[in-house]
């Protein structure tokens, strides 16, 4: 199961950037759209879109990663046993508030397909496509914060600050820039 899950959250990571390579592409087409002249409107309409994904399909990868900006002044300073606990406390409250988001975020996803809402800028598409990316990826930081509470709730060390440990024990600390 770790390994698949694993598996999810790299896809979801690898998605991420792919819209944001995506987003880079795009902007230089539409630079050199203008250049010869050629319309360019719906281009500005697919980058937002394009953005909410990368944003939104990146948000587990980054989690897990610990790449999530995360306030370690008081976990550094409290006995190992304090620190577990707040890092339950913490992540039951994340859980419940990604909970929220990803509810809302899968009922409004469906009311625009149930609905047939189409975009209002110049490309007309069904709004439920590109919500897809805030619903899934709500749903994947979701499964992330699930993941994590129940590693922390059996005794382990979350992935997230494993990850940070592991990048500084190989010299990396450019995450902590």
């Amino acid at each position: 199961m770790r390994r698949w899950l694993d598996r999810i959250f790299w896809g979801a990571g690898v998605m991420g950037a792919c819209f944001i390579v995506l987003i880079c592409v795009l902007m230089i087409a539409q630079s050199v759209m203008r250049e010869l002249g050629l319309r360019t409107g719906a281009i500005n309409d697919v980058v937002a879109w394009c953005c909410a994904a990368a944003a939104f399909f990146s948000m587990a990868h980054a989690f897990k990663h610990g790449d999530f900006v995360r306030v370690t002044l008081v976990l550094e300073k409290v006995p190992a046993s304090m620190r577990r606990l707040l890092e339950v406390v913490s992540l039951l409250i994340g859980t419940v508030a990604v909970s929220y988001l990803a509810w809302w975020a899968c009922l409004f996803t469906y009311e625009s397909w149930e609905f047939n809402d189409i975009a209002q800028g110049l490309l007309p598409l069904p709004m439920w496509i590109p919500q897809l990316s805030f619903a899934l990826g709500s749903l994947l930081l979701w499964l992330a914060m699930v993941d994590e509470l129940i590693l922390v709730l059996r005794g382990g060390v979350p992935t997230y600050v494993r990850e940070v440990e592991e990048r500084h024990a190989r010299g990396d600390f450019s995450s902590d820039l």
